[in-house]
């Protein structure tokens, strides 16, 4: 057991459904326990900046169904400049927090790990929609982002079949499928394509026309955004800018598949790229519910003294393991997964 009076709390990373659930979370379990719960808007740059924001009963009132956060977020790096980490530290001290509630993805979660080597008592708490982090069954705002991407593919449907056209939709997985295999498999996708798997432009072509030449005059392509033709290449991306932890913007893979399936089978075809839909707007109930679960049990780490650690779905059990195996390696799509979604390809 620890001493703990004050802490604080920071969303960092891009925003997804399910981060306000945990914001009140933490913040009603840690009133719960007597402590004070200090905000820190926008992730790393608030606190180095020490920008913060009291979090009290009133100030989560409300937010549960909420998406996005609260708090706001940035893709700030502590450690890409010397002088922000020292101003990091030191704001730590002088907002006199005596723990550390880091919510956020690989990156986030890679900055809390250094400083929990560094001494700073950090609990962190998973987040990413591509659901890519290895140390837990789920994170929060997946379940959201599926749910978007099924419920647009399901209106892809209607007028691919209308306009007799091959819809290809472009959903958001960086490094990993999930979200373009499980959206696939719940709409009924005729291809879907991951980064896991390199793209066969001449397979996916002879899946479609297979389709049409048995009366189905309509298909609909799922893709990832970081999905690639050959293994190794560099994803498309929107642009050369990187953030501060060295991510460019990925985007127009949809695009490019669409031209070249129009140019090798002749069908019409029309992209569509989700893009930020999938991740705004109210969470499903799964994931207010995985929020909170996160909130409390990152609140209880803190009180037993246990830093270093995050919360982790295993199985339907909240446990805290070392932050450092979220970060080790990305967890890819199972295969055996999408070796059922092959079943019902074209």
């Amino acid at each position: 057991m620890t001493t703990v009076r004050q802490i604080g709390i920071l969303t960092g990373g891009g925003d997804c459904p399910g981060l306000n659930p945990v914001i009140r979370a933490v913040t009603r379990r840690a009133i719960q326990s007597e402590l004070t719960v200090i905000g820190i808007r926008n992730g790393w740059k608030g606190l180095v900046e020490g920008d913060t924001i009291p979090l009290n009963l009133q100030a989560v009132s409300g937010i549960l169904p909420k998406g996005g956060t609260i708090l706001g977020t940035s893709r700030t790096n502590p450690y890409k400049r010397p002088e922000d980490h020292e101003r990091l530290v030191a704001n730590i001290t002088k907002l006199k927090l005596d723990a550390l509630i880091a919510i956020g993805g690989e990156d986030t979660l890679g900055v809390a790990t250094k400083l929990s080597k560094e001494g700073v008592k950090v609990v962190g708490v998973p987040k990413t929609i591509d659901n890519d982090l290895s140390a837990t069954d789920y994170t929060f705002g997946f379940d959201t982002a599926v749910n978007i991407a099924t419920e647009a593919i399901d209106r892809l449907h209607t007028t691919a079949e209308s306009h007799h056209r091959i819809m290809v939709a472009e959903v958001m997985g960086r490094h990993a499928g999930w979200i373009a295999t499980a959206a696939g498999i719940a709409g009924g996708a005729d291809v879907i394509l991951i980064p896991e798997e390199p793209i066969d432009l001449a397979a996916v072509c002879d899946l479609l026309k297979k389709r049409h030449a048995r009366g189905k005059d309509f298909s609909i392509v799922v893709i990832a955004e970081g999905a690639q033709f050959k293994a190794g290449t560099v994803p498309v991306k929107q642009d050369e800018k990187v953030d501060e932890f060295g991510h460019v913007r990925l985007g127009g893979i949809g695009h490019l598949l669409g031209a070249l399936i129009e140019e090798r089978t002749g069908y019409e075809t029309r992209v569509t790229v989700l893009g930020h839909l999938q991740r705004g707007g109210s969470p499903t109930a799964f994931d207010r519910i995985l929020g909170t679960r996160f909130g409390v049990k990152a609140v209880e780490l803190v009180l037993e003294g246990r830093f270093g650690q995050m919360v982790s779905l295993q199985g339907n059990e909240v446990k805290g393991i070392p932050i450092e195996q979220a970060t080790g390696k990305l967890k890819t799509v199972d295969m055996g997964l999408y070796k059922i979604a092959k079943i019902f390809f074209g």
